[in-house]
């Protein structure tokens, strides 16, 4: 069973504060679901995400530069792009945790800018490196996450132990978090992300430390959220997993789109219908002297 929080632990002052932040949560959130008016991206015939004509600068430089982008309801689209191409930085302006220098962004009709806290209701998210509060039990993370989103108790317990199990975490969920491994984090983070079915998920390295068969277990899964009508955005290094998951990638280079479709059409576009997406993407990023490189490290 998940152990509720309980006022009788070693630091009650810690626990009354935990307890405060629940009743105060529940609140905000109820409002936000009483006065929203978009529930989910099927009920709008739009793209459920869109980016136009975004630009984000950091000092002189420019993380993304004029990128239009949109994500269908029922498509996994990946993001890919060598360090610095911007996808992180698209990932968070997408989410409003970064403000725009130019352009919009519209999430199921919704302005980002306009309505933050409707917009994260209806998003997921997992970041390259998950910020948990270690000092919480998963099960009181996951039931401060849920009681977030205003899920029933009840169901909430329901959907924390169906994930965990799955993950084979249930023999953890009353440990410290602290002590916990990144793949046990990262376990931790998708069930958060996932705790209140959203119909937007953006996921950075989502697959970051764990063990193959949670790995296939996560693949699986956003295959039949898509197949619910979920759109998900989807960043990764290992383009393997890119090939296998995704129905369309975007690839971005220096801010900009590179390149875009599903593999086959990059193959297409790039003039080789047998190269793997590994060896599609070094080639449209001008990454193709890799062995160059390797051999020179031997000298």
């Amino acid at each position: 069973m998940i152990a509720e929080p309980q006022k009788d632990k070693a630091d009650e002052k810690y626990s009354d504060l935990l307890l405060t932040f629940y009743g105060q949560l529940r609140s905000v959130f109820t409002d936000c679901v009483k006065y929203s008016t978009i529930t989910s991206c099927e009920m709008i015939a739009l793209d459920a995400i869109q980016v136009k004509s975004a630009t984000k600068s950091f000092g002189t430089k420019k993380a993304v530069n004029n990128l239009n982008l949109s994500v269908q309801a029922g498509e996994i689209r990946g993001l890919l792009g060598p360090n610095g191409s911007g996808k992180s930085t698209t990932m968070k302006m997408i989410l409003g945790l970064l403000k725009l220098d130019a352009g919009q962004i519209v999430i199921c009709g919704l302005d980002v800018a306009e309505r933050p806290v409707e917009v994260r209701r209806i998003i997921g998210y997992v970041p390259e490196t998950p910020r948990l509060y270690e000092y919480l039990t998963a099960a009181e993370y996951l039931d401060f996450i849920g009681v977030a989103y205003g899920i029933e108790p009840e169901e909430r317990k329901r959907r924390i132990q169906n994930m965990l199990e799955a993950l084979q975490m249930n023999a953890h969920l009353n440990e410290i978090m602290s002590g916990f491994s990144q793949g046990m984090k990262q376990k931790v983070a998708l069930t958060a992300a996932l705790m209140h079915r959203p119909k937007i998920l953006i996921l950075d390295e989502p697959l970051n430390g764990l063990d193959p068969r949670s790995a296939r277990i996560v693949k699986d899964l956003l295959h039949r959220l898509a197949a619910e009508g979920a759109a998900i955005l989807f960043s990764t290094h290992i383009l393997e997993i890119a090939e296998a998951i995704c129905n369309n990638v975007t690839i971005l280079h220096d801010g900009l789109v590179l390149a875009e479709g599903t593999v086959q059409e990059l193959r297409s576009m790039a003039g080789s219908p047998g190269l793997t997406l590994e060896e599609l993407f070094l080639k449209l990023t001008g990454s193709e002297d890799t062995a160059k490189v390797v051999e020179a490290l031997r000298l």
